[in-house]
Protein backbone atom coordinates (compact mmCIF):
# COMPACT_ATOMS: atom_id res chain seq x y z
CA UNK A 1 0.00 0.00 0.00
CA UNK A 2 3.03 2.14 0.53
CA UNK A 3 3.77 4.89 3.39
CA UNK A 4 0.17 7.67 2.15
CA UNK A 5 -1.91 3.71 2.07
CA UNK A 6 -0.43 2.44 5.69
CA UNK A 7 -0.99 6.07 7.62
CA UNK A 8 -4.75 6.21 5.61
CA UNK A 9 -4.98 2.26 6.48
CA UNK A 10 -4.40 2.97 10.42
CA UNK A 11 -6.60 6.14 10.43
CA UNK A 12 -9.19 3.58 9.33
CA UNK A 13 -8.50 1.33 11.94
CA UNK A 14 -8.50 4.09 14.84
CA UNK A 15 -11.77 5.32 13.50
CA UNK A 16 -13.44 1.87 12.57
CA UNK A 17 -12.28 0.89 16.55
CA UNK A 18 -13.52 4.26 18.43
CA UNK A 19 -16.58 3.46 16.15
CA UNK A 20 -17.23 -0.07 17.60
CA UNK A 21 -16.62 1.09 20.61
CA UNK A 22 -19.25 3.36 20.69
CA UNK A 23 -21.62 0.63 19.29
CA UNK A 24 -25.07 1.36 19.60
CA UNK A 25 -24.06 4.55 22.20
CA UNK A 26 -27.08 6.90 21.11
CA UNK A 27 -30.16 4.25 21.86
CA UNK A 28 -27.84 2.95 24.82
CA UNK A 29 -27.85 6.51 26.22
CA UNK A 30 -31.57 7.12 24.96
CA UNK A 31 -32.60 4.30 27.13
CA UNK A 32 -30.32 3.64 30.01
CA UNK A 33 -30.17 7.66 30.70
CA UNK A 34 -32.86 9.41 28.82
CA UNK A 35 -35.08 6.48 29.91
CA UNK A 36 -36.83 6.33 26.23
CA UNK A 37 -39.16 3.98 24.91
CA UNK A 38 -39.01 1.93 21.63
CA UNK A 39 -40.56 4.34 19.29
CA UNK A 40 -38.06 6.98 20.68
CA UNK A 41 -34.85 5.25 20.14
CA UNK A 42 -36.44 4.34 16.67
CA UNK A 43 -37.08 8.09 15.86
CA UNK A 44 -33.82 9.05 17.03
CA UNK A 45 -32.12 6.45 14.70
CA UNK A 46 -34.44 7.71 11.80
CA UNK A 47 -34.59 11.22 11.73
CA UNK A 48 -30.77 11.53 12.39
CA UNK A 49 -30.11 9.57 9.10
CA UNK A 50 -32.55 11.40 7.42
CA UNK A 51 -31.92 14.69 7.85
CA UNK A 52 -28.09 13.72 7.90
CA UNK A 53 -28.69 12.26 4.28
CA UNK A 54 -30.97 15.33 3.02
CA UNK A 55 -27.83 17.74 4.06
CA UNK A 56 -25.32 15.44 2.26
CA UNK A 57 -27.05 16.09 -1.07
CA UNK A 58 -25.37 18.63 -2.23
CA UNK A 59 -21.67 17.87 -0.87
CA UNK A 60 -20.99 14.90 -3.23
CA UNK A 61 -21.01 17.63 -6.28
CA UNK A 62 -18.92 19.53 -4.33
CA UNK A 63 -16.59 17.40 -3.42
CA UNK A 64 -16.14 16.32 -6.81
CA UNK A 65 -13.93 18.69 -7.99
CA UNK A 66 -12.08 19.29 -4.60
CA UNK A 67 -8.54 17.31 -3.33
CA UNK A 68 -10.30 14.52 -1.00
CA UNK A 69 -7.28 14.45 1.64
CA UNK A 70 -8.11 17.70 3.37
CA UNK A 71 -11.79 17.14 2.90
CA UNK A 72 -11.77 13.65 4.89
CA UNK A 73 -9.63 15.60 7.85
CA UNK A 74 -12.43 18.02 8.05
CA UNK A 75 -15.16 15.63 8.25
CA UNK A 76 -12.81 13.78 10.80
CA UNK A 77 -12.32 16.87 13.04
CA UNK A 78 -16.48 17.67 12.45
CA UNK A 79 -16.87 14.60 13.80
CA UNK A 80 -14.72 14.48 16.78
CA UNK A 81 -16.24 18.16 17.65
CA UNK A 82 -19.99 17.21 17.57
CA UNK A 83 -19.52 14.18 19.33
CA UNK A 84 -17.70 16.14 22.21
CA UNK A 85 -20.88 18.15 23.24
CA UNK A 86 -22.62 14.97 24.52
CA UNK A 87 -19.69 14.05 27.47
CA UNK A 88 -19.90 17.94 28.22
CA UNK A 89 -23.98 18.20 28.29
CA UNK A 90 -24.02 15.01 30.40
CA UNK A 91 -21.38 16.47 33.08
CA UNK A 92 -23.63 19.80 33.28
CA UNK A 93 -26.71 17.84 33.63
CA UNK A 94 -28.22 19.37 30.15
CA UNK A 95 -28.27 16.13 27.68
CA UNK A 96 -31.74 16.50 26.49
CA UNK A 97 -33.00 13.93 23.31
CA UNK A 98 -33.07 16.80 21.25
CA UNK A 99 -29.15 17.46 21.10
CA UNK A 100 -28.89 13.58 20.64
CA UNK A 101 -30.91 13.61 17.58
CA UNK A 102 -28.84 16.96 16.76
CA UNK A 103 -25.32 15.14 17.39
CA UNK A 104 -26.59 12.37 14.83
CA UNK A 105 -27.75 14.60 12.01
CA UNK A 106 -24.14 16.80 11.92
CA UNK A 107 -22.66 12.90 12.39
CA UNK A 108 -24.48 11.23 9.79
CA UNK A 109 -23.81 14.24 7.01
CA UNK A 110 -20.16 13.97 7.69
CA UNK A 111 -20.23 10.51 7.74
CA UNK A 112 -21.09 10.70 4.19
CA UNK A 113 -19.60 13.17 2.72
CA UNK A 114 -16.30 11.11 4.53
CA UNK A 115 -17.06 7.86 3.11
CA UNK A 116 -17.59 9.49 -0.75
CA UNK A 117 -14.27 11.39 -0.41
CA UNK A 118 -12.34 8.49 0.91
CA UNK A 119 -13.75 5.85 -1.90
CA UNK A 120 -12.40 8.15 -4.17
CA UNK A 121 -9.18 8.86 -2.66
CA UNK A 122 -8.55 5.36 -2.78
CA UNK A 123 -9.08 4.96 -6.58
CA UNK A 124 -6.56 7.74 -6.91
CA UNK A 125 -3.82 6.03 -4.51
CA UNK A 126 -4.02 2.65 -6.00
CA UNK A 127 -4.33 0.39 -8.98
CA UNK A 128 -7.21 -0.94 -9.96
CA UNK A 129 -5.78 -4.80 -9.78
CA UNK A 130 -5.19 -3.68 -5.83
CA UNK A 131 -9.19 -2.56 -5.11
CA UNK A 132 -9.95 -5.69 -4.10
CA UNK A 133 -6.84 -6.50 -1.95
CA UNK A 134 -7.07 -3.47 0.06
CA UNK A 135 -11.22 -3.54 0.25
CA UNK A 136 -10.68 -6.62 2.13
CA UNK A 137 -8.22 -5.38 4.16
CA UNK A 138 -9.68 -2.74 4.99
CA UNK A 139 -13.07 -5.16 5.85
CA UNK A 140 -10.69 -7.23 8.07
CA UNK A 141 -10.05 -3.97 10.25
CA UNK A 142 -13.73 -3.51 10.37
CA UNK A 143 -14.56 -6.76 12.00
CA UNK A 144 -11.37 -7.25 13.96
CA UNK A 145 -12.23 -3.64 15.35
CA UNK A 146 -15.97 -5.01 15.86
CA UNK A 147 -14.42 -7.78 17.78
CA UNK A 148 -12.62 -5.82 19.90
CA UNK A 149 -14.44 -2.58 20.45
CA UNK A 150 -18.39 -3.61 21.90
CA UNK A 151 -16.89 -5.92 24.64
CA UNK A 152 -14.24 -3.23 25.76
CA UNK A 153 -17.32 -0.18 24.95
CA UNK A 154 -19.61 -2.66 26.46
CA UNK A 155 -17.37 -2.84 29.88
CA UNK A 156 -16.96 0.87 29.80
CA UNK A 157 -20.67 1.21 29.69
CA UNK A 158 -20.85 -1.04 32.78
CA UNK A 159 -18.25 1.10 34.48
CA UNK A 160 -18.48 4.62 33.48
CA UNK A 161 -22.41 5.00 31.71
CA UNK A 162 -22.43 4.40 28.10
CA UNK A 163 -21.68 8.64 27.56
CA UNK A 164 -17.64 7.59 28.09
CA UNK A 165 -17.80 5.73 24.92
CA UNK A 166 -19.09 8.71 22.89
CA UNK A 167 -15.76 10.42 24.13
CA UNK A 168 -13.96 7.48 23.26
CA UNK A 169 -15.03 7.85 19.49
CA UNK A 170 -14.70 11.50 19.53
CA UNK A 171 -11.06 10.59 20.31
CA UNK A 172 -10.45 8.11 17.76
CA UNK A 173 -11.66 10.89 14.84
CA UNK A 174 -8.86 13.51 16.19
CA UNK A 175 -6.53 10.50 15.81
CA UNK A 176 -8.05 9.76 12.51
CA UNK A 177 -7.37 13.24 11.35
CA UNK A 178 -4.24 13.61 12.49
CA UNK A 179 -2.81 10.27 10.58
CA UNK A 180 -4.98 11.69 7.34
CA UNK A 181 -2.81 14.65 7.86
CA UNK A 182 0.52 13.23 8.19
CA UNK A 183 0.00 11.58 4.51
CA UNK A 184 2.71 13.23 2.12
CA UNK A 185 1.22 11.13 -1.15
CA UNK A 186 0.30 13.27 -4.14
CA UNK A 187 -3.18 13.63 -4.67
CA UNK A 188 -4.03 14.76 -8.03
CA UNK A 189 -5.87 17.91 -8.84
CA UNK A 190 -9.38 17.52 -9.99
CA UNK A 191 -10.37 19.53 -12.50
CA UNK A 192 -12.07 22.44 -11.57
CA UNK A 193 -15.75 22.92 -12.19
CA UNK A 194 -15.27 25.79 -13.93
CA UNK A 195 -13.27 24.00 -16.60
CA UNK A 196 -16.60 20.96 -16.69
CA UNK A 197 -18.74 23.91 -16.79
CA UNK A 198 -16.70 25.77 -19.83
CA UNK A 199 -16.81 22.52 -21.74
CA UNK A 200 -20.80 21.78 -21.35
CA UNK A 201 -20.96 25.55 -21.83
CA UNK A 202 -18.98 25.23 -25.02
CA UNK A 203 -20.84 22.09 -26.01
CA UNK A 204 -24.49 23.06 -25.12
CA UNK A 205 -23.36 26.63 -27.47
CA UNK A 206 -22.30 24.57 -30.40
CA UNK A 207 -25.40 22.96 -30.64
CA UNK A 208 -27.81 25.86 -30.37
CA UNK A 209 -25.96 27.52 -32.77
CA UNK A 210 -26.14 24.62 -35.49
CA UNK A 211 -29.93 24.48 -34.67
CA UNK A 212 -30.55 28.35 -34.86
CA UNK A 213 -32.00 28.42 -31.70
CA UNK A 214 -28.97 30.21 -29.69
CA UNK A 215 -29.68 33.57 -28.29
CA UNK A 216 -27.64 36.30 -27.73
CA UNK A 217 -26.14 35.31 -23.77
CA UNK A 218 -28.33 32.55 -23.24
CA UNK A 219 -26.48 29.73 -23.29
CA UNK A 220 -23.59 31.00 -21.08
CA UNK A 221 -26.09 32.78 -18.63
CA UNK A 222 -28.17 30.05 -17.85
CA UNK A 223 -25.22 26.97 -18.25
CA UNK A 224 -23.96 27.46 -15.09
CA UNK A 225 -27.40 26.99 -13.17
CA UNK A 226 -28.51 23.70 -15.15
CA UNK A 227 -25.15 22.40 -14.80
CA UNK A 228 -25.36 22.76 -10.60
CA UNK A 229 -28.86 21.26 -10.72
CA UNK A 230 -27.85 17.97 -13.12
CA UNK A 231 -24.83 17.59 -10.61
CA UNK A 232 -27.24 17.01 -7.68
CA UNK A 233 -28.51 14.25 -9.33
CA UNK A 234 -25.74 12.73 -11.37
CA UNK A 235 -24.73 10.07 -8.97
CA UNK A 236 -28.08 8.93 -9.20
CA UNK A 237 -28.21 9.14 -13.10
CA UNK A 238 -25.29 6.94 -13.29
CA UNK A 239 -26.41 4.22 -10.89
CA UNK A 240 -30.22 4.10 -12.63
CA UNK A 241 -28.61 3.61 -16.11
CA UNK A 242 -25.80 0.80 -14.99
CA UNK A 243 -27.61 -2.59 -15.59
CA UNK A 244 -24.95 -4.16 -13.25
CA UNK A 245 -25.10 -1.26 -10.64
CA UNK A 246 -28.77 -0.40 -10.96
CA UNK A 247 -30.05 -3.87 -9.00
CA UNK A 248 -27.43 -3.80 -6.05
CA UNK A 249 -28.13 -0.65 -5.60
CA UNK A 250 -31.73 -1.44 -4.85
CA UNK A 251 -30.60 -4.49 -3.02
CA UNK A 252 -28.03 -2.48 -0.97
CA UNK A 253 -30.80 0.02 -0.21
CA UNK A 254 -33.23 -2.52 1.34
CA UNK A 255 -31.17 -4.38 3.01
CA UNK A 256 -29.08 -2.12 4.64
CA UNK A 257 -32.18 -0.45 5.67
CA UNK A 258 -34.06 -3.72 7.19
CA UNK A 259 -31.20 -4.74 9.11
CA UNK A 260 -30.56 -1.70 10.18
CA UNK A 261 -34.21 -1.02 11.48
CA UNK A 262 -33.96 -4.07 13.36
CA UNK A 263 -31.13 -2.96 15.66
CA UNK A 264 -32.55 -0.77 17.99
CA UNK A 265 -35.70 -2.67 18.85
CA UNK A 266 -33.68 -5.58 19.44
CA UNK A 267 -31.32 -3.15 21.80
CA UNK A 268 -35.21 -2.50 23.39
CA UNK A 269 -35.80 -6.07 24.00
CA UNK A 270 -32.41 -7.52 25.19
CA UNK A 271 -31.76 -4.56 27.50
CA UNK A 272 -35.58 -3.96 28.41
CA UNK A 273 -37.78 -7.31 28.60
CA UNK A 274 -35.10 -9.78 28.26
CA UNK A 275 -33.39 -8.23 31.24
CA UNK A 276 -29.60 -8.73 29.34
CA UNK A 277 -26.91 -6.70 30.79
CA UNK A 278 -25.06 -3.85 28.41
CA UNK A 279 -21.73 -5.69 28.51
CA UNK A 280 -23.78 -9.18 27.75
CA UNK A 281 -25.60 -7.22 24.37
CA UNK A 282 -21.99 -5.72 23.19
CA UNK A 283 -20.73 -9.30 23.59
CA UNK A 284 -23.62 -11.09 21.36
CA UNK A 285 -22.29 -8.40 18.53
CA UNK A 286 -18.33 -8.79 19.01
CA UNK A 287 -17.85 -12.46 19.30
CA UNK A 288 -19.52 -13.25 15.69
CA UNK A 289 -17.47 -10.24 13.94
CA UNK A 290 -14.38 -12.96 13.83
CA UNK A 291 -16.88 -14.49 11.05
CA UNK A 292 -16.54 -11.30 9.51
CA UNK A 293 -12.51 -11.08 10.03
CA UNK A 294 -12.08 -14.70 8.25
CA UNK A 295 -14.60 -13.82 5.63
CA UNK A 296 -12.75 -10.87 5.02
CA UNK A 297 -9.85 -12.94 4.75
CA UNK A 298 -10.93 -15.49 2.15
CA UNK A 299 -12.84 -12.64 -0.16
CA UNK A 300 -9.84 -12.87 -2.70
CA UNK A 301 -9.05 -16.70 -2.77
CA UNK A 302 -13.06 -17.22 -3.24
CA UNK A 303 -13.17 -14.78 -6.34
CA UNK A 304 -10.12 -16.02 -7.66
CA UNK A 305 -11.55 -20.10 -7.62
CA UNK A 306 -15.12 -18.86 -8.03
CA UNK A 307 -15.19 -15.43 -9.83
CA UNK A 308 -16.29 -12.08 -8.30
CA UNK A 309 -20.21 -12.73 -9.89
CA UNK A 310 -20.46 -15.79 -8.30
CA UNK A 311 -19.70 -14.89 -4.80
CA UNK A 312 -21.59 -11.43 -4.98
CA UNK A 313 -24.48 -13.32 -5.72
CA UNK A 314 -23.95 -16.56 -3.36
CA UNK A 315 -23.13 -14.16 -0.47
CA UNK A 316 -25.92 -12.12 -0.80
CA UNK A 317 -28.18 -14.73 -0.85
CA UNK A 318 -26.51 -16.24 2.33
CA UNK A 319 -26.55 -13.18 4.13
CA UNK A 320 -30.34 -12.64 3.89
CA UNK A 321 -31.00 -16.01 5.48
CA UNK A 322 -30.19 -15.05 8.86
CA UNK A 323 -32.09 -12.45 10.77
CA UNK A 324 -35.27 -13.96 11.32
CA UNK A 325 -33.77 -15.99 13.97
CA UNK A 326 -33.07 -12.99 15.57
CA UNK A 327 -37.15 -12.93 16.37
CA UNK A 328 -36.66 -16.16 18.49
CA UNK A 329 -34.55 -14.34 21.27
CA UNK A 330 -35.27 -15.60 24.84
CA UNK A 331 -33.61 -15.00 28.09
CA UNK A 332 -30.72 -15.98 29.68
CA UNK A 333 -27.60 -18.32 28.04
CA UNK A 334 -30.05 -19.32 25.13
CA UNK A 335 -30.80 -16.19 23.80
CA UNK A 336 -27.53 -15.16 23.67
CA UNK A 337 -26.10 -18.31 22.01
CA UNK A 338 -29.24 -18.01 19.25
CA UNK A 339 -28.11 -14.10 18.53
CA UNK A 340 -24.44 -15.19 18.52
CA UNK A 341 -25.12 -17.98 15.96
CA UNK A 342 -27.36 -15.34 13.99
CA UNK A 343 -25.26 -12.81 14.03
CA UNK A 344 -22.06 -14.99 13.07
CA UNK A 345 -24.09 -16.32 10.04
CA UNK A 346 -24.65 -12.69 8.93
CA UNK A 347 -21.53 -11.08 9.48
CA UNK A 348 -19.57 -14.00 7.83
CA UNK A 349 -21.34 -13.72 5.21
CA UNK A 350 -21.23 -9.83 5.20
CA UNK A 351 -17.61 -10.08 5.50
CA UNK A 352 -17.15 -11.88 1.62
CA UNK A 353 -20.14 -9.82 0.21
CA UNK A 354 -18.30 -6.42 1.33
CA UNK A 355 -15.24 -5.90 -0.43
CA UNK A 356 -16.63 -7.84 -3.03
CA UNK A 357 -19.42 -5.52 -3.43
CA UNK A 358 -16.94 -1.68 -2.40
CA UNK A 359 -14.87 -3.54 -5.38
CA UNK A 360 -17.53 -4.06 -7.99
CA UNK A 361 -19.01 -0.65 -7.72
CA UNK A 362 -15.32 1.13 -7.72
CA UNK A 363 -14.93 -0.13 -10.72
CA UNK A 364 -17.86 0.13 -12.79
CA UNK A 365 -17.78 4.06 -11.51
CA UNK A 366 -15.54 6.20 -13.79
CA UNK A 367 -12.70 8.45 -11.68
CA UNK A 368 -14.86 11.43 -12.72
CA UNK A 369 -17.59 10.56 -10.94
CA UNK A 370 -16.64 8.43 -7.80
CA UNK A 371 -17.31 11.51 -5.30
CA UNK A 372 -20.92 11.74 -6.79
CA UNK A 373 -21.97 7.99 -7.49
CA UNK A 374 -20.72 7.45 -3.89
CA UNK A 375 -22.78 9.87 -2.21
CA UNK A 376 -25.84 9.20 -4.22
CA UNK A 377 -25.48 5.92 -3.05
CA UNK A 378 -25.04 6.74 0.53
CA UNK A 379 -27.09 9.30 1.17
CA UNK A 380 -30.08 6.84 -0.61
CA UNK A 381 -28.99 4.32 1.73
CA UNK A 382 -29.13 6.13 5.05
CA UNK A 383 -32.51 8.06 4.17
CA UNK A 384 -33.82 4.08 3.48
CA UNK A 385 -32.64 3.12 6.83
CA UNK A 386 -34.09 6.24 8.31
CA UNK A 387 -37.34 4.99 6.57
CA UNK A 388 -37.78 1.82 7.40
CA UNK A 389 -36.41 2.41 10.89
CA UNK A 390 -39.02 4.87 11.76
CA UNK A 391 -41.31 2.78 10.30
CA UNK A 392 -40.66 0.10 12.17
CA UNK A 393 -40.23 1.91 14.99
CA UNK A 394 -43.92 2.40 14.60
CA UNK A 395 -44.88 -1.36 13.92
CA UNK A 396 -42.98 -2.21 17.02
CA UNK A 397 -45.09 0.63 19.42
CA UNK A 398 -48.01 -1.39 18.01
CA UNK A 399 -47.53 -4.41 18.12
CA UNK A 400 -44.02 -5.27 19.94
CA UNK A 401 -40.24 -5.07 18.71
CA UNK A 402 -40.72 -9.20 18.65
CA UNK A 403 -43.12 -8.98 15.88
CA UNK A 404 -41.57 -5.67 14.10
CA UNK A 405 -38.13 -7.75 14.12
CA UNK A 406 -39.84 -11.18 12.59
CA UNK A 407 -41.73 -9.02 9.93
CA UNK A 408 -37.96 -7.27 8.89
CA UNK A 409 -36.80 -11.03 8.84
CA UNK A 410 -39.36 -12.26 6.47
CA UNK A 411 -38.69 -9.30 4.07
CA UNK A 412 -35.09 -9.68 4.28
CA UNK A 413 -35.26 -12.78 2.56
CA UNK A 414 -36.90 -11.56 -0.32
CA UNK A 415 -33.89 -9.30 -0.97
CA UNK A 416 -31.61 -11.45 -3.08
CA UNK A 417 -33.87 -11.17 -5.97
CA UNK A 418 -32.61 -7.81 -6.24
CA UNK A 419 -29.30 -9.18 -6.75
CA UNK A 420 -27.81 -8.88 -10.48
CA UNK A 421 -28.38 -12.21 -12.31
CA UNK A 422 -26.07 -11.86 -14.89
CA UNK A 423 -22.09 -11.20 -14.92
CA UNK A 424 -22.30 -7.23 -16.35
CA UNK A 425 -20.85 -6.23 -20.00
CA UNK A 426 -17.49 -4.66 -19.70
CA UNK A 427 -17.18 -1.14 -19.15
CA UNK A 428 -17.43 1.37 -22.11
CA UNK A 429 -15.13 3.78 -20.42
CA UNK A 430 -11.55 3.60 -19.96
CA UNK A 431 -9.63 4.38 -16.56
Amino acid sequence: MGAGGGLLWGAYGISALGTWLAFDAFPLIAVLVLHSGPLAVSVLAAAGLAVGAVAAVPLGPWLEYRRKRPVMVATDLVRCAALLTIPVAHLLGALTFVHLLAVSVVVAAADIAFRSASGAYIKTLLPPEELLVVNARFESTNWTAIVLGPPLGGAMVGLFGPVVTVLADAASYLLSALGLRAITAHEPRPARREEAVAAGTAENTGNAEDTGAAKDGGPAENADSRSRTRELFDGWRFILRDPALRPLFGNTVLYNGLLMAISPLLAVLMLGPLGFAPWQYGLAFALPALGGLVGSRLARRLVARFGRHRILLATGVLRACWPLGLAFVRPGVPGLVLVLLVEFGVITSCGVFNPVYATYRLERTPADRVVRTLSAWSVSTKLGTAALTALWGLLAALLGPRTAIAAAGLLLLATPLLLPRRAPQPLAFAE
